[in-house]
């Protein structure tokens, strides 16, 4: 029903609306006027309803409609239990993995990451050692 005349005049209400979100009243076009991130809030729920700018009368009924934040890569694997403190008796077995299970194993650590597992592989963790080789070595998925 909008002839681009300027005759219809669109407001937007709930969640974020005239915080994070705002509608040009003209063309009803909405643009975020602030940073979204996923990690604070995952989606918002909105409405807007057009309005004859002369009499103020709804030109049809109001509609409600969800923003989903589509997550990136923007939050690192982090230990939540470290530092990790472990012992090995000596002369212990060596070769441990799920194929040789006759090793020792010292320890499992563990690392979470905030972003959205399931979406891409933002939240993917994978284990490895940066010293101690040859004499350790950690399972990529497990973390053993």
């Amino acid at each position: 029903m909008d002839r681009g005349d300027g005759s219809i005049k669109y407001i937007l209400s709930g969640e974020g609306a005239g915080i994070v979100f705002t509608i040009d009243d003209t063309t009803g076009d909405i643009h975020a006027i602030q940073r979204l991130d996923r990690e604070e809030r995952a989606q918002y729920t909105l409405r807007a309803q057009a309005l004859d700018r002369r009499t103020g009368r709804p030109m049809e009924p109001e509609s409600e409609f969800i923003i989903k934040i589509q997550d990136i890569n923007d939050n690192e694997p982090k230990f939540l239990d470290g530092p990790y403190i472990a012992t090995v008796p000596e002369m212990s077995p060596v070769g441990f993995s799920h194929l040789s299970p006759s090793g020792t194993s010292v320890i499992q650590v563990t690392a979470t990451d905030a972003d959205d597992p399931t979406y891409g592989n933002s939240a993917r963790v994978v284990y490895s050692i940066l010293q101690g080789q040859p004499y350790f070595s950690v399972d990529s998925k497990t973390g053993i």
